[in-house]
């Protein structure tokens, strides 16, 4: 084993070929136009599932992790899966994943249920197990698939969300590139953004799955994805700036110090809100959601990824990683790239 630091080796991602442009949802709602849509959200189109499982993205994510950069998957000690969206009650979906990945038995594998800070606390828990000599080479794959989970006739949510799947490898290393963590839990906010109904607090019935319409013309059931976008947005500038100070003092760091920023891709409004009120110049803020939406767990190893592909991400490079949303909770750390 390496020493009892912590890297980020590798990320791959998969997205699902289904695409939901905004053309599409402005002839569905019949209101809003494209432009609209892409002015408050930041985004043009999204990837959705077609019948597709959580299992089959991180399949996917995996074995492109594997093939594009060369990892011998008989390496693999350790399988963690972020996901909101399970195949199952049980058993665990990482289960299912170890087996089609036909990763060796002799790992430990699990799912923990984190939404848009699940990357963040997935560093967190692989950082631990290297520390405490369990594991020296995890595979952690954040994927979701909430686009299940949304009335076809809530814009207020259909035109955020994609679903995704992203592939890290996270090893022991002889440098600590992974750094100290900022993490933080409200849950008193957990009915700002919710399944209200489906699992046992509230299971499935007829009064569950009856539809009503608010004032807003959005269309849902207790059974759907319900997100109170102010508050969740109150929540955001309350703990996020605060996050980012608290990270930057762990790690001894001025904000200049920090090559970029990846936030969690919420929204365009919600990134350019903190971006403003953190005092971040606009270059060293990456965004991504464009072409992908709110991919949940998924989008900060997707823009690491697309950062560094584009060049915004060098070898040396001081990245502060920040998520945000679902619980409510929070998570920040400093990547040494």
């Amino acid at each position: 084993m390496k020493g009892l630091g912590a890297a980020i080796s590798a990320i791959s991602y998969y997205l699902p070929p289904k695409v939901v442009d905004n053309k599409l949802l402005v002839e569905e709602f019949g209101t809003w136009t494209e432009d609209k849509i892409y002015q408050k959200t930041g985004i043009r189109e999204r990837h959705v599932v077609d019948g597709e499982l959580v299992s089959d993205l991180a399949v996917r994510a995996a074995e492109k992790l594997f093939e594009e950069h060369g990892i011998d998957r008989e390496t693999i000690d350790f399988l963690l899966l972020c996901t909101e969206s399970p195949d199952y009650y049980l058993p665990a979906t990482a289960c299912v994943v170890q087996d089609r990945l036909g990763l060796k038995k002799t790992i430990g594998a699990l799912d923990y249920n984190l939404g848009c800070s699940g990357f963040i606390y997935g560093l967190a828990l692989s950082k631990g197990l290297i520390a405490a000599g369990i594991a020296s080479r995890i595979l952690l794959v954040t994927a979701d698939t909430l686009s299940r989970t949304i009335n076809p006739k809530d814009k207020s949510t259909r035109t955020i969300f994609g679903d995704a799947a992203a592939a890290i490898l996270v090893e022991g290393s002889d440098t600590a590139r992974i750094g100290d963590f900022v993490l933080g839990t409200d849950g008193s906010g957990m009915d700002k953004l919710i399944i209200p109904a489906g699992a046992w607090a509230a299971p499935r019935s007829p009064e569950t799955a009856a539809e009503r319409t608010n004032k807003w013309g959005n269309t849902r059931c207790a059974e759907n994805l319900y997100m109170n976008g102010p508050e969740v947005l109150n929540f955001t500038m309350a703990t996020v700036p605060e996050a980012v100070s608290r990270t930057l003092e762990a790690h001894s760091l001025k904000l200049e110090d920090v090559d970029i920023f990846v936030f969690h891709q919420a929204t365009f409004l919600i990134l350019e809100h903190l971006r403003k009120e953190i005092g971040i110049p606009k270059e060293k803020v990456f965004m991504n959601m464009e072409n992908k939406g709110n991919t949940v767990s998924a989008t900060i190893p997707i823009a690491l990824r697309d950062a560094a592909d584009e060049g915004r991400l060098r070898p040396g490079d001081r990245a502060m990683a920040v998520g945000f949303g679902v619980g409510y909770s929070w998570g920040a750390t400093i990547i040494r790239w």
